[in-house]
């Protein structure tokens, strides 16, 4: 099978989960956080209102990145 039939088979989404990967990889400590909020709006169906416990854990973890990266 040639690398572009591969690339044919494989589902869609596929593609986005590598993306995500890629995302949660660069978070670091944040990571798992940033998954808690996923399995959150995927619990919620995508209602970010119920989620706002792990948009604010997720906002607070970035920040503190943020911060320590600027010193």
């Amino acid at each position: 099978m040639s690398t572009s039939e591969a690339q044919e088979q494989r589902p869609q989404h596929q593609t986005d989960l590598d993306d995500e990967d890629d995302t949660v990889k660069q978070l670091n400590q944040c990571s798992s956080l940033y998954l808690a909020l996923q399995d959150c709006l995927v619990n919620t169906n995508r209602n970010w209102r119920a989620c706002q416990k792990e948009v604010q854990a997720l906002k607070a973890c970035n920040d503190g990145r943020n911060k320590s990266k600027s010193q």
